[in-house]
Protein backbone atom coordinates (compact mmCIF):
# COMPACT_ATOMS: atom_id res chain seq x y z
CA UNK A 1 0.00 0.00 0.00
CA UNK A 2 1.85 3.35 -1.36
CA UNK A 3 2.14 5.58 1.79
CA UNK A 4 -0.31 8.52 0.37
CA UNK A 5 -3.36 6.02 0.39
CA UNK A 6 -2.37 4.45 4.02
CA UNK A 7 -2.52 7.75 5.24
CA UNK A 8 -5.75 9.06 4.15
CA UNK A 9 -6.86 5.60 5.19
CA UNK A 10 -5.28 5.87 8.72
CA UNK A 11 -7.20 9.44 8.74
CA UNK A 12 -10.61 7.81 7.32
CA UNK A 13 -10.22 5.23 10.35
CA UNK A 14 -9.50 8.31 12.55
CA UNK A 15 -12.51 10.28 11.59
CA UNK A 16 -15.03 7.12 12.37
CA UNK A 17 -13.61 6.41 15.49
CA UNK A 18 -13.89 10.07 17.14
CA UNK A 19 -14.72 13.92 16.31
CA UNK A 20 -11.86 15.15 18.35
CA UNK A 21 -10.16 17.30 16.12
CA UNK A 22 -6.55 19.14 16.64
CA UNK A 23 -7.95 23.02 16.56
CA UNK A 24 -5.85 25.17 13.55
CA UNK A 25 -2.24 26.28 14.41
CA UNK A 26 -3.13 30.28 14.51
CA UNK A 27 0.39 31.26 15.45
CA UNK A 28 4.00 29.67 15.64
CA UNK A 29 5.35 27.71 17.31
CA UNK A 30 6.74 27.94 20.69
CA UNK A 31 10.73 28.92 20.54
CA UNK A 32 13.22 28.70 23.10
CA UNK A 33 13.96 32.30 24.73
CA UNK A 34 17.31 33.39 26.64
CA UNK A 35 17.21 34.79 30.12
CA UNK A 36 17.68 38.43 29.23
CA UNK A 37 14.51 38.09 26.52
CA UNK A 38 12.12 36.50 28.81
CA UNK A 39 12.79 38.76 31.73
CA UNK A 40 12.87 42.06 29.06
CA UNK A 41 9.53 40.84 27.88
CA UNK A 42 8.37 40.25 31.22
CA UNK A 43 9.06 44.01 32.62
CA UNK A 44 7.39 45.02 29.28
CA UNK A 45 4.12 43.47 29.87
CA UNK A 46 4.35 43.89 33.45
CA UNK A 47 4.87 47.93 32.61
CA UNK A 48 1.79 47.81 29.99
CA UNK A 49 -0.67 45.62 32.67
CA UNK A 50 -0.04 48.40 35.37
CA UNK A 51 -0.55 51.45 32.41
CA UNK A 52 -3.81 49.62 31.75
CA UNK A 53 -4.91 49.22 35.10
CA UNK A 54 -3.93 52.74 35.99
CA UNK A 55 -6.04 53.92 33.35
CA UNK A 56 -8.82 51.87 34.51
CA UNK A 57 -8.97 53.04 37.84
CA UNK A 58 -8.67 56.52 36.67
CA UNK A 59 -11.75 55.85 34.84
CA UNK A 60 -13.85 54.49 37.53
CA UNK A 61 -12.67 57.66 39.78
CA UNK A 62 -13.95 59.38 37.23
CA UNK A 63 -17.02 57.66 36.70
CA UNK A 64 -17.91 57.75 40.60
CA UNK A 65 -16.99 61.25 40.89
CA UNK A 66 -19.36 61.86 37.62
CA UNK A 67 -15.85 63.93 36.18
CA UNK A 68 -16.62 64.72 32.41
CA UNK A 69 -13.26 65.22 30.90
CA UNK A 70 -13.44 67.95 27.85
CA UNK A 71 -10.83 69.11 24.81
CA UNK A 72 -8.46 71.47 25.45
CA UNK A 73 -6.99 73.11 22.58
CA UNK A 74 -5.31 76.41 24.04
CA UNK A 75 -4.75 77.05 20.46
CA UNK A 76 -7.62 75.43 18.57
CA UNK A 77 -10.37 77.52 16.95
CA UNK A 78 -12.74 76.57 20.13
CA UNK A 79 -10.64 79.22 22.31
CA UNK A 80 -10.25 82.16 19.82
CA UNK A 81 -14.23 82.45 19.54
CA UNK A 82 -14.61 85.29 21.46
CA UNK A 83 -11.32 86.96 20.39
CA UNK A 84 -12.76 88.03 17.10
CA UNK A 85 -12.21 91.53 16.13
CA UNK A 86 -15.12 93.09 14.01
CA UNK A 87 -14.64 96.05 12.57
CA UNK A 88 -17.74 98.42 12.94
CA UNK A 89 -17.18 101.25 10.43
Amino acid sequence: VPPEERRLRDKKHLDDITAARLPPLHHSPAKLLSIEESIAIQIQQKEAYEEMQAKLAAQKLAERLNIKMLRFEPEGQASMQYREVRDED
